[in-house]
């Protein structure tokens, strides 16, 4: 709080007039923000810690947006805010964008660690807030006062998330799966964390449709992020005979398991890990032994899509982030990039920025075509808790191979959900 004063945003906002008429994402002519109109974004996202590989796209997405806002005439700030890769900072820094920096709205990335400390802040605190890369269930049901219980959950008012759900990566890993011959032994690895709680919950998790689908599940149970000796689960999964292993790590606890499991005579066919294998540079550190490890694949630049606000592809950005950085493309591009395409969608069909309220109906109104796809929220295919405050993406899989010059390609190898995406190849096994 500024000077000791008791009059924070929330109540600023709880005093502001509502109303502020909004005009529908149609192909209507939409009122354009007054040029001198000032905007202040929050934004937060782990671009330090264990997770900070998420973040590395983030000054150059931010850059370009500012450059491109101010090229059109628009007044756009941009506060940002490092989570260090931990709920508790996330959430304290939240907070400070919302009362201290008065924000007018709040934009977060990158896992439930993040996304959802910073999107409850705002739901209590009356804040338009809009999250990504995050499955939507750990996302939703994470900040249920009682996840246990479906007949509790409520929507939110002011939170709002878009992102595909376990559903999806579940329909996918499986995809890649079935394209070679295995014995349908899965070994999992689910750290105790809001994804690893989620991925293996038995009610929306892995566990019921892989047996549905007549997969064997040996799931060893939560272990501790960080954890730097994986040989109990490594002996387990030997002694199920797995032939495929799945989970969702962060990036150093991907290459400690690796290492150890080849140390240990672990020879699965399939590796598809979520989270960790996303980024080139987790791949590169395992030096030759990521050949043929799979993944999720939320963006690449052969997505067959295109910026709202710069009408740029996604190949075309992908190569600008090379260019200005000297590193590979990397998945969360997209979606830092979409982030702020909605921030500016959102508030050319509001009347009055400063309206928590009125900026918060044009988010659930919003129908736009971004560089991850289109997105809008109010989908009937979602479970009736989960339509107001979700919206889906595409998700399709990808296997990375080693590169005749060094270095790795990431191939997408099934497209089931999102045949509009090209494949590169066919799953190949393990060595």
């Amino acid at each position: 709080m500024r000077g000791g004063s008791m009059f924070t945003r929330r109540d600023f906002l709880k005093t502001t007039a509502a109303g502020g008429a909004l005009l529908a994402t149609s192909g209507l002519a939409m009122p354009a923000i007054a040029k001198n109109t000032a905007i202040k974004l929050g934004y937060v996202s782990p671009q330090t810690g264990p997770l900070a590989a998420f973040g590395e796209a983030d000054k150059f997405v931010i850059d370009a947006f500012l450059a491109t806002t101010k090229a059109k005439g628009f007044n756009y700030e941009v506060v940002v805010k490092d989570s260090q890769s931990n709920p508790n900072r996330a959430a304290e820094v939240a907070k400070q964008l919302i009362v201290d920096d008065q924000i007018n709205l709040m934009l977060v990335s990158s896992t439930p660690e993040t996304t959802n400390p910073v999107s409850t802040t705002c739901e209590g605190e009356e804040m338009p807030c809009i999250s990504t890369v995050a499955p939507w269930q750990p996302w939703f049901i994470g900040q249920q006062g009682n996840p246990g219980d479906p007949a509790s959950w409520k929507p939110f008012n002011y939170a709002y998330h878009f992102f595909w759900g376990l559903e999806d990566i579940i329909a996918v890993f499986t995809g890649m799966w079935g394209q070679i011959e295995t014995n349908k032994k899965v070994g999992g690895l689910f750290p105790n964390d809001g994804d690893g709680n989620a991925w293996g919950d038995k009610v929306v998790g892995f566990p019921p449709v892989l047996e549905k689908l007549g997969y064997g599940l040996t799931d060893t149970g939560r272990y501790q992020n960080l954890t730097d000796d994986f040989s109990a689960q490594i002996n387990a999964f030997k002694q199920a005979g797995t032939d495929i292993l799945t989970g969702v790590m962060i990036p150093p606890d991907l290459t400690t398991f690796w290492n150890q499991a080849k140390q240990q005579g672990l020879k699965p066919k399939v590796a598809s890990i979520g989270k960790a294998l996303l980024f080139p540079q987790t791949v590169e550190a395992l030096g030759n032994a990521g050949h043929n490890l799979s993944t999720e694949v939320w963006w690449t630049p052969t997505h067959p899509f295109t910026s709202s606000l710069t009408g740029e592809t996604a190949s075309a950005v992908a190569a600008a982030f090379t260019k200005a950085t000297g590193r590979p493309w990397t998945q969360p591009i997209g979606f830092a990039h979409a982030l702020f395409e909605l921030a500016v969608d959102v508030m050319k069909r509001t009347e009055d920025v400063g309206d928590a309220k009125a900026v918060a109906k044009a988010i659930g109104e919003t129908k736009l075509d971004t560089l991850v796809g289109p997105i809008a929220w109010g989908s009937e295919k979602l479970p009736p808790f989960a339509q107001k405050n979700v919206a889906k993406t595409p998700l399709v899989g990808g296997q990375w191979r080693l590169k005749s010059g060094g270095g790795y390609d990431l191939v997408v190898v099934e497209n089931g959900l999102a045949p509009n995406v090209p494949l590169g190849g066919k799953l190949e096994a393990l060595a």
